[in-house]
């Protein structure tokens, strides 16, 4: 876990991890950037003794993890938010299913999107995906459903310490060019959506994307992977359509506090990064009859 707070959902995040019917588990926290990492160490250890608590100047969470990584001790590493919690089954089914596919790389499950109160807003609908399945992000694969080989970490060197935001989706997309990725087909983590999650920040998070998906299909290029290119212009294309989502749910929100100009901002925004995005979204929509895609889920 990387954090730079004692969060209000701390607590459940932590003890979704001690209860865990697969044991022994080693717990590490890294504290981010706070000037007294003393409060955090103390609520940590109310519930967790034994955690090993770690503290870093103020840097992004790629580089607060990869410390964490480089101090885990065990064959498999999982990443927990701060404001996230466990099914007590998560480590257990996941860790059986890299053991039964001794090939993959990682292990992912269903992950349930709840809110601030712990209720779900979204059931677990991921499925099972092949590498081009990943690059066009059919189903959703982030660090917190993520069960990975430690091995396969250090093949990929970790998480890119450049990316502040999409580093999942950066790390997921490596990994899925190392091997095939297990899955268990039940929600077993619960990724709590809440003003201040990253998928509130939509500006910020569709920059990110585009800049990772655009890297990885520059080197797939230069490889002559035609297939996985094709892949990751179709996550392109999701991604701009996702902008609009965002851009137009966000101006129906502003015209309704009275802030017409900050919907046009919304709008304005939207077609200066995604210019493609609403056409291609409204064909799309035409040609399935109705979207089946779901944007407000975590886009890696």
């Amino acid at each position: 876990m990387a954090t730079n707070r004692v969060s209000e959902y701390l607590a459940e995040a932590l003890h979704s991890v001690v209860t865990q019917r697969h044991q022994p588990v080693e717990m590490i926290i890294v504290v981010n950037g706070l000037p007294d990492a003393e409060p955090v160490m103390k609520a940590v250890r109310m519930i967790v003794p034994e955690a090993l608590v770690l503290s870093v100047p103020e840097s992004n969470v790629s580089t607060a993890r990869n410390l964490g990584i480089a101090h885990a001790k065990g064959e498999y590493v999982a990443f927990l938010d701060d404001d996230d919690r466990w099914d007590r089954d998560r480590l257990a089914l996941q860790t059986a299913a890299l053991e039964a596919a001794p090939h993959a790389v990682a292990a992912y499950c269903g992950m349930r999107v709840i809110d601030e109160a712990g209720s779900v807003l979204l059931e677990a609908d991921q499925t099972q995906v092949d590498r081009t399945g990943i690059a066009r992000r059919t189903t959703g694969i982030i660090a917190p459903n993520l069960l990975v080989r430690r091995a396969s970490l250090d093949r990929v060197g970790g998480f890119h310490p450049a990316f502040r935001l999409a580093q999942d989706l950066d790390l997921v997309l490596r990994l899925g060019q190392l091997g095939e990725f297990a899955f268990v087909p039940r929600g077993l983590v619960d990724y709590r959506a809440h003003p201040g999650s990253v998928t509130r920040r939509h500006r910020e998070l569709v920059r990110a994307i585009e800049r990772v998906l655009l890297l990885h299909r520059a080197a797939a290029t230069e490889r002559g992977d035609g297939e996985l290119v094709e892949a990751l212009s179709e996550s392109l294309r999701k991604n701009r359509r996702f902008a609009w989502w965002r851009a137009l749910r966000s101006a129906k929100a502003e015209v309704r506090r009275g802030k017409p100009g900050a919907a046009a901002r919304e709008i304005a925004w939207a077609l200066r990064v995604a210019p493609t995005g609403l056409v291609d979204g409204a064909l799309r929509h035409a040609r399935l009859g109705a979207s089946t895609e779901r944007p407000g889920a975590p886009a890696g």
